[in-house]
């Protein structure tokens, strides 16, 4: 427990804001060489550990999860990237700083899970991704082309040790009107900003009339506007940001298709692949989970699950809600489950290949 906890202690001590990740990637990888019988590779700012024991003629099994952070709240407390340990009320242990709950803890449950395991029936593959929070293409997606073929696959993100079996997608669309521009003191101008907030008020009201039986209803939220560059002047452009969740009820094309038409700006998609994900029913992944007794949910967050081309589940230590705000921490008691959870759940992993059952 205490090798983890100085581990996690170090990662936050090492800024690893996305784009920036080299030194908490040279850490992990320094840590896992360190580590018998692991053999640990780096492409770019992501760290690959296999065992000196991995077989081409047996079925893999990914561990995946992210070693950068967003940037600090402004309205931290203390130095996020300080480790301090505290009691709450209760005499729990929280150890705070920036990135110890998303996903520090599902990284250090998930080296000492992966070390610790032996003689499994299917090979385990440990990635530790850069640029997770802002979907980098140097991060898993660069990484996922040099892999073997990968059966199933945990993604390491924070969600109290019940096991995500679904998550919702994203789709950010950047939207823009346009007008005419005048002396505000005239009203002989096109407010481009009055176009916007006329749209922004359809999209806020706006309803999917198909919703997804497992994943629920679609979540539309404006996060972002921007116009005008003085106060005397009507500005001739506005641009906003709208941020959807989105559901395997709709593709993301279909859903811009639809937005397009009850705007009277443009509506302009960042990304079309970020898609939602669902862990197929009577897959081994869902066995094992409920074998282990954990229970399930949909995620209402996006991961690097939907960048992977397999079946797979989300689960690890620590609250979502905690993720991205100031004094950010995790429940030490929460590392130590994490690495029991693990363990419980690919012990459980119950794989066929070649026709035959692996226990």
């Amino acid at each position: 427990m205490k090798e983890m906890t100085d581990l996690l202690c170090r990662l936050i001590g090492t800024p690893s804001v996305s784009g920036s990740e080299e030194k908490t990637a040279a850490l992990l990888a320094d840590y896992l060489q360190a580590q018998p019988g692991i053999r640990v590779e780096r492409m770019g700012n992501n760290v690959i550990a296999r065992k000196d024991s991995f077989s081409a003629g047996l079925p893999t099994v990914l561990l995946c999860s992210h070693h950068d952070t967003v940037r600090p709240a402004a309205s931290y407390s203390r130095d996020p990237f300080v480790p301090v340990t505290e009691n709450d009320p209760q005499g729990r242990t929280r150890l705070y700083g920036l990135g110890s709950n998303d996903a520090g803890g599902a990284v250090v449950t998930m080296i000492r899970a992966f070390c610790g395991l032996q003689e499994l029936p299917f090979n385990l593959l440990l990635v530790l991704a850069a640029g997770e929070e802002t979907s980098d293409p140097a991060g898993i997606t660069r990484v996922l082309p040099a892999l073997p073929e990968i059966s199933c696959a945990i993604v390491g993100e924070p969600t109290g040790l019940q096991a995500a079996v679904g998550e919702k997608g994203l789709l950010v669309l950047d939207g823009h009107t346009w007008g005419r521009s005048s002396h505000a003191a005239r009203n002989d101008g096109v407010n481009a900003l009055y176009a916007a907030l006329d749209d922004i008020a359809v999209l806020r009201n706006f309803r999917f009339e198909k919703e997804s039986e497992i994943m629920g209803p679609i979540h539309l939220q404006v996060t972002q506007i921007e116009a005008g560059e003085q106060h005397n002047i009507i500005p001739d452009s506005c641009h906003y940001v709208v941020d959807i969740r989105t559901t395997d009820a709709y593709t993301s094309s279909g859903i811009v298709e639809l937005l397009g038409k009850v705007v009277s700006g443009q509506l302009v998609p960042r990304n079309l692949s970020y898609k939602a994900s669902l862990t197929p029913l009577g897959n081994p992944l869902r066995d094992a989970v409920k074998k282990a007794g954990l229970g399930t949910y949909i995620s209402p967050t996006s991961s690097d699950w939907m960048r992977l081309p397999c079946p797979a589940i989300k689960l690890g230590p620590g609250d979502s809600l905690r993720s991205h705000t100031s004094d950010e921490f995790i429940y030490l008691s929460e590392l130590e489950q994490g690495v029991e959870t693990y363990t419980k759940v690919l012990r459980s992993l119950t794989l066929q290949h070649n026709g035959n059952t692996l226990e």
